[in-house]
């Protein structure tokens, strides 16, 4: 399955659920991805996001929905994919989407954000999702051929606060510069309600991972209430 730009329309208004789990983690491994991906489409997931090559080929073999495929490399400044080469692997590895750091930051390997993209489109089959944390960034992300801008570096690179929850002020912002592509709002959406509220505020669809996939969260939110 090819993920056409047109074919995104399924996933308006819809929910996309990450399936990730840390590094060193009991659940930190792509067969058990690939169960809690097929898990969260049964329960009516749109698509799935996963990071890691295996994790990737592993998703795609257990669900028919779109995968969302991202390759974390380190832990601060740009790590999101942060190189063509990482984003070509991740599309090879078979995801229909390939998000990316779609920040103004520098990327490791001196390409800019647009030279990123076209080479993914050039080179595979896979959209991107450009990862942003501010208004410029998606403004920005548009302009270098970002087929998909979300909303996921809110509150990390320094540009905006970290809200409680998700950046509901930032999405209406990039909803109403109208950059005619899906805004996708990811981070912190820790409710339903919540979700809810991104798509009222103009995201095209939302992703939820940690308060659906982290039982290590799940379960500290749970204990520290009890406390």
């Amino acid at each position: 399955m090819i993920l056409t730009p047109e074919a995104l329309e399924s996933l308006r208004g819809r929910l996309i659920v990450s399936c990730q789990a840390y590094p060193g983690e009991p659940l930190r491994e792509p067969r058990i991805t690939a169960a809690m991906a097929a898990s969260v489409v049964r329960g009516g997931a749109a698509a799935v996001r996963v990071q890691g090559i295996a994790d990737v080929q592993f998703a795609r073999t257990a669900v028919e929905a779109p995968v969302i495929g991202l390759w974390k490399d380190g832990h601060e400044g740009v790590y999101i994919t942060p190189t063509l080469r990482h984003a070509l692997a991740v599309a090879a590895a078979g995801a229909h989407v390939v998000a990316i750091d779609g920040t103004r930051r520098p990327r490791p390997d001196g390409l800019s954000l647009a030279e990123t993209v076209a080479g993914v489109h050039a080179e595979s089959h896979a959209l991107v999702m450009a990862d942003c944390g501010s208004l410029d960034d998606a403004l920005a992300a548009a302009d270098a051929g970002a087929d998909l801008i979300g909303t996921t570096l809110a509150g990390y690179t320094g540009e905006r606060p970290t809200t409680d929850g998700p950046d509901l002020e930032l999405l209406a912002a990039i909803a109403a510069a109208d950059l005619g592509r899906p805004l996708i709002g990811e981070g912190r959406l820790r409710t339903p309600a919540q979700a809810r509220a991104a798509l009222d505020a103009g995201a095209f669809a939302v992703v939820v991972g940690t308060a659906i996939t982290h039982p290590a969260t799940i379960t500290g939110w749970f204990r520290d209430a009890l406390a």
